[in-house]
Parts: C-alpha cells; structure tokens; sequence
C-alpha cells in the first residue's frame, strides 16, 4: 500500500554501516524460540522455506512456496525501476504462461512496459509575478513536467474546504488555478496534487509547511510517468508556493478573495534533468478468456500490486528494530516520527535484553524491505486466483483479467498508467478487486484506527473537529481469526457491495468485514492510497481488500515468517468466488452512485 508520506529513516543505537550486505549478514537457519515477553508475539515459520509445485486449489501452502520466493533478499524489496522488481515481474510472466493465461501486454507479451522515469528538478527554475521572482528550491517545488507558460492566474478556493465547488472547466481552460491550504497541506494531498482539467497549470499555497525531508521530494530526484514516451499531452503541473508568495498573486489578501477571482498574469519556467531507469517498470497482465462468446469481450480485473519500497539506506538489528516497531510504533510507517516515551524505551530495552540473553550470537542485520505483505501477499492471491479459474473446467462467462501494476508505492503509477492506457478497452471493464496486504489481521496487529463519526450528518462521515487530533483521540482497530477489510465496495456500486456480502455468507467464507476505515472523511484517505482507485477514478465499481496495516507496514520487519498464510487462503478463496459471481452475472454491475472527476483529486 502506498504511504501516506515519505517515511523517515528510523535511527536506533543499533545501526551499523550502511555497506554492509544485509543478505550476507541475515541468518540461514531458523531463529530460536523465543521466550513468553509482554507486548510481543514471535513467529514460529522459518527464515528460509523450500518452494514446493502449485495445485489448482487456493491453499496455504501454495501461498507460502510462492510468498517465500517473491519477498527473498535477492529480489532487494522490488523497487520500481530496479533490478530486484524486473526480476519479479518475470517471475510473474513466467506463471502467467505456465498457467496459460492469454498475455495482454505490449505486442502479444504479458509486460505493458511503463514509462517511469527519473528527473532531477533544476532549482534556476523561476515563477514571476508582479516584478517579483521566486526560486526553485527555496520559494516553490513543484510536480509535474518542464513548462514555459504566461498565463492570467485565477483563484480556485482552499482545498481544505468541504464545501468548496470547483471551478468549471471551460473557466479554467488556458490560466493558472491557485489554491489555498488552511490548516496545512499534508504530503499526500501534495503528492498525488489537484487536478484540474483544462487549467495550464495548478500553483497550491504551503510549501513552507512541509519539513525539509518533505521539500526534497519535489525539488531533488525523483521517478515519474513520461506520458510524453506514450503520445500523451504533457502532465499537469502543480507548482507548490510560500503562503507569503502566494499573497503576491493577487492585489488583495487571500482571504478576501472569492473562488473565480482573477489575479495577475503569471509566468513559470520550470525545468527538469530527464533520465531513464536502470531496469523497466513492468505491469504484468494476463487474461482467462469467458466462456460465453457475448460476454467474453467484458472483463472483472483482478490485481495487486508488483513493487515495495526497496532497500533502506540504513542497516539496523532486525530484532530490536521488530521489538521497537510493537511497543512504540504498532501501525509500522503510519506513525513515522512518534518517539519512544521513557516508559516505551525501558520496555524495549528490558525485552531486547532478555531476548539477547535467551538467545546469544542471534543478532541479524537487516536492510531489505521486503515487502512480504505489502503487497507481496497481494501478488501471489493474484497468482493463486489465476490458476484457481484458469483450471476451471466451465470458465467464468465474463473474461478474468489479471494485472499486477508497478508503481502503487511511486504514486499508483501502473495502476494510472493502465487505466489511462489499458490493453483493452477500459469501457469493457465492468468491476476491479483490488487486493493489497492480505496476510496479516491478528489480534496483535493493529490494522488501523476508527474515526469520530458525525451521525448527524446525511450521510454519515468522520468528524472533522473531533478528529482534528486523530493519532492521540481515535481507536485503534485491531485483527481477529475472520478479519478482512474492505474499502469502496459500495462508494460507485451499491449491487457490488451486497453481492461480496451475500457471497461472504451463501458460501460460507465466514469473515468478518470491517469498513471502519471506508468511512467518508476517514483521515487516512485508504481509499485513495491503492491502485483500485485508478479504475473508480473512471467509473469503474472498485473493492479493495486487506487485512489492514500492522507494525511491519514499510519496515525491513515485513517478512514471510510474519504471514498468516491459512487466513490469507480464506481470503482468497473468497475473491475468487466473488471474482466468479460477478463474471457469470447476467448483466453489468450495475453503477448507481456519481462517478468522479478522473482528473479530479481523490478525496475520501
């Protein structure tokens, strides 16, 4: 799952010099038991496990054998763009044909190459208005693709706003939108920026509120998707300005100004350094074709994502970095930057100490993060799915297409590369199930939090003023035997949210749903942090799956040995029985909620 926010390097007394191979220095053989500790539960499964073949059944097993290849070491955490996610997506094609799913990619293969890029933003870029000039690097960042453009700036209200109306687009068409961000602009709303169809440009108020490590990803290097390499018009650009700057805009305070006022004429010039990828980014797509010939052409998308975040640049003691992530950071990279208290520092001692004693010489250095939930557990219930319907006797009437996107963890940038450009027609796909960190949701995880909710309200959301101090104020969630999530089911379909209940309970799954953290308003913002959203964005009835975050979640800690493999069969057994409902239905899925904006920001 795509984080929320760039996250920080974890500083422990424990961390040795960064060249040392985390691989060379892990150990071959399985850990010792560990002693009965408070807080803290340790896996019984091994480091290492032996792949075993594939049956056409969904079972535990198969799950493991496949798990324990695709989070090794030497796929080094499957970054986008490298070495270790090349060969994980040919690990993917390679299964794919073994099955004998029909390749949907590029040119008869089952690779849709992406065209992910990286670019170093030029701080001699300038943006000019009324005689002043403001630097790259210091006065604005910026996303988005080299421009050189003179335009009237107009002004687009505060994105914080609930209530604010959008401009028209044939308002808009030729200027540059500014908007305001009171209260802070977070670096999600950030990354993923406003979009606004048929403007020149956007330019958002509030770069001075992001910390320094924040500033760097839009002013240092950085990937992106060159849709130039595809035909495409050149990327929206979203320029990301001082409040102090963004006073400059117009002859009177920002907060007198009403939404469509029309300020000064504003010149950007915004330069990048271009270059490619050391290794291609991949989606991998393979299809099982329909039974029925007048609904083969119509297809349920199955996927996960294919990539994770790769090495870390520190290494640290696996074991105290797994002791300290349960004690003082139970929802993992969520809570990146919350500190120990000295309470939380003495327990993580007195237990690492313990640990050290009962189990001597065992220290194992780490550095891989290998992903092995996220989205690792994803990918092989993909893959598990697939050869589940590819050996049915009678195929699903509808065509399954299975796509395991690159990117989700650069900015869902497969999954929008797909939609944006599918390998069929997009109009032809009637759902999408969206699977992503699928093998965790024990009682000791603590899968997520639950907002303040305002009942009053029709409908019914998060609490805005309740939940303004949401990390200190909301409760966690927390996993159980049956635990599975579920976002957006009903948010375009509500035919698709009660088929996924009545499957659940006709056919005996017997899990139990939590759509705590689908509540509109959530501050998380899950639904729009996976790749399923790429497909509502266009209308497309989406349901995302998971058993939620965990202390692991993008931390070296997120390994196989960590997995609930018999939960996760459950869960998959269940998206393939849905994926097979919704397949044989004798009509579409039936659309009966407002379909978004696709170039509209994604808001919860």
């Amino acid at each position: 799952m795509r984080i929320a926010h760039p996250h920080p390097i974890v500083l422990l007394s424990l961390l040795v010099p960064a060249g040392l191979s985390a691989q060379t220095a892990q150990m071959a053989t399985n850990p010792p038991a560990a002693p009965a500790m408070p807080t803290i539960t340790w896996p019984t499964l091994p480091l290492k496990h032996a792949a075993k073949p594939t049956h056409p059944e969904i079972t535990a097993d198969d799950l493991m054998s496949r798990l324990y290849i695709y989070s090794d070491d030497s796929l080094q955490g499957r970054e986008a763009g490298q070495l270790g996610n090349f060969k994980a997506t040919t690990y993917i094609a390679a299964e794919a044909k073994r099955m004998g799913l029909v390749p949907a990619g590029d040119s008869g293969t089952y690779f849709q190459t992406v065209p992910y890029k990286q670019r170093m933003f030029d701080t001699s870029s300038t943006v000019t208005v009324n005689g002043v000039t403001l630097h790259g690097g210091s006065d604005f960042g910026v996303i988005g693709d080299p421009i050189q453009v003179t335009a009237p700036v107009i002004f687009g209200g505060d994105l914080n706003d609930t209530a604010r109306v959008d401009l028209d687009s044939n308002v808009v068409k030729g200027k540059i939108v500014l908007f305001t961000a009171n209260g802070g602009l977070n670096f999600r709303q950030a990354r993923r920026g406003p979009r606004v169809k048929g403007s020149a440009a956007v330019i958002v108020a509030g770069w001075e509120s992001f910390p320094p490590q924040f500033r760097g990803f839009f002013t240092g290097q950085r990937g992106f998707l060159d849709y130039h390499a595809a035909g495409a018009p050149p990327t929206l650009d979203n320029v990301f300005v001082t409040s102090d700057a963004a006073a400059k805009f117009f002859t009177t305070p920002l907060s007198q100004v009403s939404i469509g006022t029309a300020g000064s004429d504003v010149v950007l010039n915004v330069k990048f350094a271009i270059s490619p990828m050391p290794y291609p980014s991949r989606n991998v797509v393979g299809i099982v074709r329909g039974s029925d010939p007048k609904l083969a052409g119509e297809y349920v998308a199955v996927g996960g994502h294919n990539d994770h975040i790769g090495i870390s640049r520190r290494v640290v003691d696996h074991d105290s970095m797994r002791i300290f992530l349960r004690v003082v950071r139970p929802e993992g990279a969520e809570q990146n930057g919350k500190q120990a208290t000295p309470a939380e520092q003495a327990e993580v001692d007195s237990i690492l100490a313990a640990y050290r004693k009962a189990h001597p010489g065992t220290a194992r250095l780490d550095s891989i993060s290998n992903g092995a939930d996220d989205d690792g557990s994803g990918t092989v219930s993909v893959l598990e799915i697939a050869e589940r319907i590819s050996s049915l006797k009678v195929k699903p009437k509808r065509s399954i297409i299975f796509v395991w996107h690159v990117g989700e963890e650069k900015g869902l940038l497969g999954s929008q590369y797909f939609t944006d450009f599918p390998t069929v027609s997009r109009d032809s796909i009637v759902a999408q199930l969206n699977i992503d960190m699928v093998g965790r949701g024990d009682a000791t995880d603590e899968t997520g939090r639950a907002c303040k909710m305002d009942d009053g309200a029709n409908p019914p959301h998060c609490d805005a003023k309740a939940n303004a101090d949401f990390d200190a104020t909301s409760t966690p969630l927390h996993g159980n035997p049956d635990y599975l999530q579920i976002i957006g089911s009903r948010r375009l379909s509500t035919e698709l949210g009660n088929l996924i209940e009545k499957v659940n309970t006709d056919d005996k799954h017997a899990l139990k749903f939590d759509y705590s953290e689908d509540a509109n308003g959530h501050p998380t913002n899950i639904y729009c942090r996976s790749d399923h959203y790429e497909y509502a964005r266009y209308g497309i009835p989406i349901a995302f799956f998971t058993t939620g975050g965990h202390a692991d979640y993008h931390q070296v800690t997120d390994e196989p040995q960590e997995i609930d493999y018999p939960h996760m069969a459950r869960i998959d057994n269940l998206i393939e029985d849905i994926a097979v409902h919704v397949a044989n239905l004798d009509h579409r899925i039936v659309v009966d909620h407002p379909k978004p904006d696709p170039f509209g920001a994604c808001q919860q």
